[in-house]
Parts: structure tokens; C-alpha cells; sequence
């Protein structure tokens, strides 16, 4: 019998690359995943779709469940058994009540890891330029809860903190930022000390507000403030212009929606992280080997008799050679020639061991299917294994080639995935997504399944190709169009667009 166990998983600041490896490597392994809501969107995206998810959230003055039951139900869910992953923004142990969970773990016997998340503390200031630490201005670091109980003063002697000198960085501070900046002054801070505002690190939503202690609350008036923020005071405050990076980056403050397969992580989502972006994916097809394998048994049964092997997807090139391999079919009964619907696919076909013939110039089936023609030989004998929903353009251009015989096999179906835990319609509603991309029109149907009851008309659609854009266009949404079905001239068309 499987023993339960809880992790508690610091999920670090929002950004999916500031998630500790152990961690991701623990959600890929959980039952149950409590979450609060701190937990960035992009790590959200990361929790596997079959994994039981709760939200457990909570902001200043909102609690979707007390602390007591947060903890019992931790206990409950590992004493069945489960393995229970326990999300926390930033660091369990910063302020994150880690212990007080651990402490009704202990109680009942429970078996437990704590597994340390980036904190924001120092993650936010070096998103946003601030060194919290500096030869020159700051030789301590002194991180502080901003959040005081109702009706109670602050548990902090801001003397000590004040002549300790060095660089403070209160946390959940925003709703006393008066009183911090007023008791700091009265310890004997001077007034034209370097202060700022840093909101919604690490993600689009990122924003600097500068000023002094004396100045910074009429600031954050005048620019407005979405929280999380955290307060840095400190020298190292003036530094921010000079060795602020993230929001040079191309792509800095935008959201960008991903649509992949369930399976598969996305090459297109890590360029556009790498660009400043922040990526929401969420898987809109599962892909499924097709149960009934009759036809393609058959074809690989003669496979020495086909003049070409024709792929139009990647996904399709691990399917085929995979039962092939099962079969006992090997590439070298493979005599015929390769083709391949673009790069990604003859990418694929490389990893195999195989040079595809033909790559058309662009990269769609009815291009493939010309550039075919007029390499098929009359009589030709073409294999075809793809999608059971491959479009026609391929095969009507090749039956323009005289006594062509074509084997148009499936080896392969498409589905909606599960919908994403992130509130996807509601973020477009809000206009929080500046674009989404699509890279098949299978993936642009999930998605409007997925997002059922969105006006599709304030969707803009980043697309691969003529046929996902016609299927995003069908939809109601504003497209765009990549010059080459590559992912290069998709992040090329991204960044054109969104400047």
C-alpha cells in the first residue's frame, strides 16, 4: 500500500523558471495539490491536468479556508495514502505559515519534506533591478512582514531596524505603507531615504514605483498599485534604473498564451520566456495512437513497396517508427524516399536516424503535395501515415500525379484536452492576454471548446499557417500570420506584432 506523505513546495516568486526543480518534479508526482493564491499563473500551468487541485488561497483579508483546516486536510488527504504537495508562493518558511502546517504533521504522525522556494524578497528587486545586498550601499538585508494583526500594533522595533542600516524589504505591506514609512521616519530615518514599490515581480504585471519614505505614499497614489507588491527601503533603491534588465527585454509586461499538446512541453513558450514574455500554456489536444492499427500493419507489412513516405507531423514521425520498432520493422526496409511538411517534422524524422528528401519551401499539405507531384514518378506509391483528420490539400495535389497510388493511413486521432486550471476566458475578458498562438487548427478548435462562452472576437490569434488561421478566423478572432510555419517566424511575427 502506497504510504501518503506531504510536501510543503515553495513555488517562488510567479515565474515558471524561478520554480525549483525539486519542485516541479513533485507536482509531476502528486495525488492532491493545495495552492494559495499567490502561486504565479505559470506555475499553475505547470500542475498536471489528472492531478486533484485545491484552492486553499489567501490575500490580505480573504481566507478561502482557515488555517486549522488547510492543515487538518493535509494530514486527512497524506493518511489516505495520497502523496500531497502543499503549493506556497515564495518560501514555506518566509512568512508562509509552513510551520504551523508541519506542526499538525508532526501531531499525527505524518511524513513530511519541506522543499525551499525562491522568495521573493530578493527575486522581485532583481527582476526589477534593485541589488538588495551592495559593496557600497547595503551590507544587510532585512526582510520584514508588513501585515499586522486587526487592532494590534506592529511587533517590530523599527529603531534597531533603522540603525542597523542596510536594506528593508517588507512583505505584504501595502495596506500599512503609511505607517511603515511614518514609523521609520520617527525611528530616525532620513526622509529622502530611497524607497520604491515593486509590483507583481517576476511576471507581465511587473511595475516599479520609485521615491523616498517621505514621498513613496503619494506615489503609489498617483501610479496605482496592484498587489502582491512587496516595499523595498534602502540605498540600493537608486541603483534600480542603472541595473534594471527585465523590462528592456522585448517581450517585458507581455502575457502570452501557448496552446501544445497534453505531452509535450513547448518550444515556442521557453523563446518567448526568453524574450521577457510571460507564458501562459495549457495543453488543448491530447494526441492518441489510433486502437484499431489494421491499415498501417499492412503498409508496414510491405513497406519496401512505397516510392515515398510522406509525414505531416512530428508527433506523427515518434507514432509510426515506435510501432514500426514494436512490429519488428526497421529504416533500413525503409527503400523509398522521406518527406516532410516542414522543420519541425524533418527534425523529427533526423532523430530517427533519416534525411527527409523533401521539405516544401512553406511548410503546409497543399505546398507538400505540389512539390511532391512533380517529384512522383507516373504510377508512384505514396504512404501517408498522419492524423485520422488530415486535411485534403495533400492528397488532391498529388492526385494530379497519373496512376498515383496513395496510402493515406491514420495512425493517430486528436482530442480536447481538460480545460486548464488557469481561468482562461476570464483573463481574456479582463484583457489580461495580449495574444494567443495556435500552431495546428486542431488546436484552435480545443481551445474555443475550452473556452466556451468567450466573444472570440477579443481574441488575437498568433497562427502557424493558412490552415490555423482560416480555423482561428472561422472562430471569430483577429489573426495574424507567421511568414514560415517555423517556430522562429512564429516568435518573428509575435514580436512584430506586439511592438
Amino acid at each position: 500500500m502506497q504510504t501518503g506523505k506531504v510536501w510543503l513546495v515553495g513555488a517562488g516568486p510567479g515565474a515558471k523558471g524561478l520554480m525549483t526543480l525539486r519542485g516541479a518534479q513533485l507536482l509531476e508526482k502528486a495525488d492532491v495539490v493545495l495552492y494559495d493564491s499567490l502561486v504565479g499563473d505559470e506555475v499553475m500551468a505547470m500542475i498536471p491536468q489528472d492531478v486533484r487541485k485545491v484552492h486553499v488561497g489567501k490575500r490580505a483579508g480573504r481566507h478561502t479556508l482557515p488555517q486549522e483546516e488547510i492543515s487538518r486536510y493535509l494530514a486527512e488527504e497524506a493518511a489516505k495514502g495520497y502523496r500531497v504537495v502543499r503549493l506556497k508562493g515564495g518560501d514555506p518558511f518566509i512568512f508562509g505559515r509552513g510551520p504551523e502546517e508541519l506542526d499538525v504533521l508532526i501531531e499525527r504522525g505524518i511524513p513530511f519534506e519541506v522543499v525551499p522556494g525562491v522568495t521573493s524578497a530578493a527575486a522581485v528587486p532583481e527582476y526589477c533591478g534593485v541589488p538588495v545586498t551592495h559593496r557600497d550601499h547595503a551590507s544587510s538585508l532585512h526582510i520584514i512582514t508588513g501585515h499586522r494583526r486587526e487592532g494590534e500594533d506592529y511587533d517590530i522595533d523599527f529603531e534597531s531596524l533603522v540603525s542597523a542600516g542596510g536594506t528593508l524589504v517588507f512583505l505584504m505591506g501595502i495596506g500599512s505603507l503609511h505607517d511603515i514609512c511614518s514609523r521609520l521616519m520617527q525611528a530616525g530615518m532620513r526622509k529622502d531615504m530611497p524607497a520604491a514599490i515593486l509590483q507583481q515581480g517576476t511576471t507581465a504585471g511587473q511595475k516599479r514605483i520609485d521615491g523616498t519614505v517621505s514621498t513613496i505614499e503619494e506615489e503609489m497614489k498617483k501610479e496605482g498599485v496592484v498587489t502582491p507588491a512587496i516595499i523595498v527601503v534602502g540605498e540600493v533603491c537608486k541603483l534600480a534604473p542603472k541595473y534594471d534588465w527585465w523590462s528592456r527585454l522585448p517581450l517585458a509586461g507581455r502575457k502570452i498564451l501557448v496552446t501544445r499538446p497534453a505531452e509535450k512541453d513547448s518550444v515556442l513558450a521557453e523563446r518567448l520566456r526568453d524574450l521577457g514574455a510571460e507564458v501562459l500554456e495549457i495543453p488543448a489536444i491530447r494526441i492518441i495512437p489510433s486502437e484499431d492499427t489494421t491499415r498501417l500493419d499492412e503498409s508496414l507489412g510491405r513497406i519496401g513497396e512505397y516510392d515515398w513516405i510522406v509525414f505531416t507531423s512530428p508527433r506523427g514521425v515518434k507514432i509510426f517508427f515506435d510501432h514500426a520498432l514494436e512490429k519488428g520493422v526497421d529504416a533500413r526496409s525503409m527503400t523509398g524516399r522521406f518527406a516532410a511538411i516542414g522543420a519541425g517534422t524533418a527534425k523529427a524524422l533526423r532523430g530517427c536516424g533519416i534525411i527527409a528528401d523533401l521539405v516544401p519551401d512553406v511548410y503546409d499539405g497543399a505546398h507538400l503535395g505540389k512539390a511532391l507531384a512533380t517529384l512522383c514518378a507516373k504510377g508512384a506509391h505514396v504512404l501517408i501515415p498522419r492524423s485520422s483528420i488530415g486535411g485534403k490539400e495533400l492528397i488532391r495535389e498529388l492526385e494530379k500525379v497519373v496512376d498515383v497510388q496513395i496510402d493515406d493511413v491514420p495512425i493517430y486521432d486528436t482530442a480536447a484536452a481538460e480545460g486548464s486550471i488557469l481561468d482562461v476566458k476570464g483573463k481574456f475578458e479582463k484583457g489580461e492576454i495580449d495574444c494567443a498562438a495556435f500552431t495546428s487548427a486542431s488546436a484552435v478548435r480545443a481551445f474555443v471548446q475550452q473556452a466556451e462562452g468567450l466573444d472570440m472576437s477579443g481574441v488575437t490569434a498568433a497562427c502557424i499557417g493558412r490552415q490555423t488561421a482560416a480555423a482561428a478566423e472561422a472562430a471569430g478572432m483577429k489573426i495574424f500570420i507567421a511568414e514560415e510555419a517555423t517556430m522562429d517566424s512564429m516568435v518573428d511575427s509575435i514580436l512584430d506584432h506586439l511592438k
